[in-house]
């Protein structure tokens, strides 16, 4: 089978989204073969270079999203009449407009989508016509128009420029010359790495020639976009939002199979329009080796000591664990915190420090008598020194793993902790309950007071944290491992292409039919009760000419032209 991984911002990247399970997903099926479509994000991200990738992975492209588009020919009075028209279109949905038309918004949307896909198609790219004064004229007569949403008709020209700028980068592989037979139209299925701009490569080549789509979402992008840009104009925020919510209904709507990592996230994609048929919980893979030794020796632990582990940055809500934690000490003097993690970005490295002065003041250092060095009881730590070399090591360095975050995904670091046999309490955001699962405590966000019960009944019984520690870890090797995030994922692959295969003729160097060219899977004699949407994804498709086969290692990177 070939597959066409395609991610933003992540992988085959040293850094970004999606990098590490990505990576372990193609090394898990090295029975496949991938093709990799990657869109970058910063410079910095591609100067960093790539990871070393398998000798399965037959091609890799890139693409950059951080710099303007290179104008291409300019367009012609047809084609600038055509662009009016897509572009008026898809700006009127995502201002509210509804300018009389029968059809509904989401068909509206992808009329609009697929006629600047094919214009681009068609010109080669669309070049600045994305962020050009008449695309801005065309957002602010949708804006103005009649049955406009009022955050819409608040929106100013700098407003303007800025909705029409992001959405010139979020349109980007609209203009890339991915789609034909001997790009993703040779692969038998497209994977989406994530929502939004990564998945729009997949609905482009289920348009243009019928290949089947597959969407992971670890993380919904509509709810990263909401959590990232609480201080945009509200102009912004909206048609924003409007533009991520169109594009995600559009691809759960084209998509065979919507994956989720947990379900907090699944509810955030049915909201979102995903057909509750066609979605699939797939917990996010975590390699269980390095925990195995702590795991398996549980008594290393300090007993007095909480470990708190992650990125600083305001939604850990470390400054709630901290007044916790002065809770815990006056009904607990022994007991010690060990805060482990680096700043996330400048504004982690402010929330790190204003943490740092609020520890001082809240714990003054304690000495046993005139003449000792004080100790402060919350200590700031890092991994990668001789004291924590790892991950591993912060968390063998306490009996109790806390999490006090007010905002979070699927919180790894807790899945880490559980691996290593440790005892948890955490606060009921995102998917913790569905992670911890009866097997640790967990207790409302933003409540001081309740942490530090919680973590007060756990320190002071030993017996009651051997247990939980020990059904933690059983929970996290049956259920978050690399090994059966590979085998739903290699499951999905099958029952896709056994549904929807993609029909095209392959031929060896000389011309000749190549044996085996179309997966066993597409020849499965079964009536499926469930059929994928859509006239264009089946059996019956066909590609518009044969495809030629090619061998050979990972070529060189291929930027889009």
């Amino acid at each position: 089978m070939r597959i066409g991984l395609l991610t933003e911002g992540g992988y085959p990247y040293l850094s970004g989204d999606a990098r590490l399970w990505c990576d372990r997903l193609v090394r898990g099926l090295a029975q496949h073969e991938f093709d990799v479509y990657a869109l970058s994000r910063s410079e910095h991200q591609e100067d960093e270079g790539w990871i070393p990738l398998p000798s399965h992975v037959r091609r890799v492209r890139t693409a950059p999203l951080w710099t303007p588009e290179e104008d291409g020919p300019v367009l012609g009075r047809r084609a600038r009449r055509r662009f009016a028209e897509c572009f008026g279109e898809l700006a009127a949905v995502l201002c509210g407009a509804s300018a009389g038309a029968p059809t509904s918004e989401a068909d509206r949307f992808g009329n609009a989508l697929y006629g600047l896909a094919a214009l681009a198609r068609g010109e080669g790219r669309l070049g600045g016509a994305l962020r050009s004064e008449s695309a801005v004229r065309t957002l602010e007569r949708a804006c103005r128009a009649p049955g406009a949403h009022r955050a819409a008709r608040e929106a100013r020209v700098p407003d303007l420029l800025t909705v029409a700028a992001q959405l010139d980068r979020a349109l980007r592989p609209l203009s890339l010359d991915w789609y034909e037979d001997d790009g993703l139209g040779a692969v038998d299925l497209c994977h989406a790495a994530s929502g939004g701009t990564a998945a729009l490569p997949g609905l482009l080549a289920r348009h243009f020639t019928g290949v089947p789509l597959l969407v992971t979402e670890y993380g919904v992008r509509l709810r990263t976009h909401y959590l990232t840009t609480p201080d945009a104009p509200p102009a912004v925020r909206y048609l924003l939002a409007a533009f991520q919510t169109r594009l995600a209904a559009e691809a759960y709507e084209r998509a065979v199979v919507v994956t989720a990592g947990n379900s907090h996230a699944r509810r955030w994609q049915e909201r979102c329009g995903a057909d509750r048929e066609k979605l699939r919980t797939v917990h996010p893979g975590m390699d269980a080796r390095p925990f195995a030794r702590i795991g398996e020796s549980p008594e290393c632990a300090d007993p007095d000591t909480l470990v708190w582990v992650g990125r600083v940055e305001p939604a850990k809500d470390l400054v709630s664990l901290l007044h916790a934690f002065a809770e815990i000490r006056r009904r607990e003097p022994r007991a010690r915190l060990r805060v482990v993690g680096a700043p996330a970005g400048p504004e982690g490295a402010a929330y790190l420090g204003h943490c740092r002065a609020l520890a001082a003041q809240l714990f003054p250092d304690e000495a046993d008598g005139p003449h000792a060095v004080g100790d402060n009881p919350v200590s700031f730590e890092e991994t990668g020194g001789p004291d924590l070399p790892g991950r591993a090591d912060a968390y063998a360095a306490g009996a109790v793993t806390v999490l006090s975050s007010v905002v979070e995904g699927f919180p790894t670091g807790l899945v880490e902790a559980m691996l290593c046999g440790r005892a948890t309490v955490s606060t009921d955001v995102g998917a913790v309950v569905e992670v911890i699962g009866g097997t640790g405590l967990v207790v409302p966000p933003r409540n001081p007071r309740a942490l530090a019960e919680a973590c007060v009944a756990l320190l002071r019984d030993p017996e009651r944290r051997a247990r939980l520690g020990a059904a933690a870890r059983a929970r996290a090797l049956e259920l978050f491992t690399v090994e059966q995030n590979i085998e739903a994922f290699h499951g999905i692959y099958l029952g896709i292409v056994s549904r929807a295969p993609v029909r095209r003729v392959a031929l060896d160097e000389t011309g000749q039919p190549l044996p085996f060219a179309v997966p066993a899977e597409a020849h499965v004699p079964v009536h499926w009760a469930a059929r994928p949407p859509g006239p264009d994804v089946g059996p019956g498709r066909a590609a518009s000419r044969p495809v030629r086969a090619t061998t050979g290692s990972v070529p060189a990177p291929e930027a889009a032209r």
